[in-house]
């Protein structure tokens, strides 16, 4: 088996990995650590949420940083909240046994801009950052990012299907200098395709992992047939099977999500609700909840679900299938992180059974029917 050493990683950061407990490089990490380390590029990776990209990014970026100089040399650019404290916590890990420390810090909504515009006047070689909160603060002049060297974007296919566009186009112009820009997504939609055409060089490497597989292979994917007005007992049904089991509900409307939560609560069901009107003090107890397992099921909407990484999912059930094939991949891709396995459950309606085919024949996976 291929170790982090033999892919050119540093022993103080092999050490803090072993101490995480991550000892074997995975296929994406394999892929793209020794190169970042060892040529100033632009790079594309096309790979699945929890294949282990903030390690694939993260030990290269470290790795560029000069711990001397007290400015702000790496970017990394996450779609939510969640996932820029998670990266930004990662980063942290990985420096525990450096000679020289090296300062990250984390940027996004829902906190006073205050409070991290003076966090940011302690020496910071590398920001986390959502696009609107780091626009406002380029645009308040609270940093500079005109001495970026190396530029992350993580999940930018979500990024884009969240509305953050423009705010991506503006930061980009404010960070004129040679950079190096590596760009990370699960699928390759038209505009970001567009991105890279504009932003990136025509010599950017590509990877890509699992390339026939664009929804993790640990998943198994069922559906359920059923009538709309037995769906919530359908759902309690299965949860009440799994007690010791956590999983995700997707519904497609910030109301419908709240209406099911409060029905599988009214049944003795742990669960609690995410969308996008919740204030982010709600918005963080509920994932703290859920994430010390005193919460048994999350009913999210897609956006809301965006970016959220919880050890041991095992498995999400879909209220009704998205309309976009790419929220299909986001959502089963919220269980079977990290080499572990799950399941996607889909709940069919009369008359929907083409959807489960066009997903299917999409996705080339293949789902079984289940019975409750």
């Amino acid at each position: 088996m291929t170790t982090f050493a033999d892919l050119g990683v540093s022993k103080a950061y092999v050490k803090a990995l072993k101490e995480l407990k991550i000892v074997n490089p995975t296929k994406i990490q394999e892929a793209v650590i020794p190169t970042l380390l060892q040529t100033k590029t632009d790079l594309i990776g096309l790979a699945q949420t929890g294949t282990g990209k903030t390690a694939a990014f993260g030990l290269p970026l470290l790795n560029s940083i000069n711990p001397d100089k007290p400015e702000v040399q790496g970017l990394v650019i996450a779609p939510t909240r969640e996932l820029v404290q998670q990266i930004k916590k990662q980063l942290f890990k990985f420096t525990k046994y450096l000679d020289k420390m090296i300062f990250a810090e984390g940027v996004y909504g829902g906190e006073r801009i205050t409070r991290q515009i003076k966090a940011l006047q302690r020496p910071t070689h590398i920001i986390v950052a959502t696009p609107g909160r780091l626009l406002d603060l380029i645009e308040r002049k609270a940093v500079d990012i005109s001495g970026v060297k190396t530029l992350v974007l993580d999940e930018a296919d979500e990024m884009l299907s969240m509305g953050f566009k423009d705010d991506l186009n503006k930061i980009l112009s404010y960070n004129k200098s040679k950079r190096n820009t590596w760009l990370f997504s699960a699928t390759m939609p038209e505009g970001i395709k567009r991105m890279i055409r504009d932003y990136m060089s025509a010599k950017a490497i590509r990877v890509e992992v699992n390339r026939n597989s664009l929804v993790n292979a640990n998943i198994s994917h069922h559906f359920i047939n059923t009538k709309i007005k037995d769906k919530v007992n359908t759902i309690a049904k299965i949860i009440s099977r799994r007690k010791g089991e956590r999983g995700i509900v997707f519904c497609r409307t910030k109301a419908g999500t709240q209406k099911l939560a409060k029905e599988l609560q009214d049944k003795g069901i742990a669960a609690g609700a995410l969308e996008g009107d919740m204030q982010q003090k709600e918005r963080d107890k509920v994932m703290r909840a859920f994430r010390n397992e005193s919460l048994q099921i999350l009913v999210s909407t897609d956006v809301s679900a965006r970016g959220i990484d919880v050890n041991n999912l095992a498995f999400v059930l879909h209220h009704q299938l998205p309309d976009h094939m790419e929220y299909y991949t986001h959502r089963s891709g919220r269980t079977a992180r990290g080499g572990k396995t799950g399941q996607s459950i889909a709940l069919i309606i009369p008359g929907e059974m083409q959807k489960v085919m066009a997903v299917q024949n999409a996705l080339g996976i293949k789902f079984k029917e289940m019975t409750v």
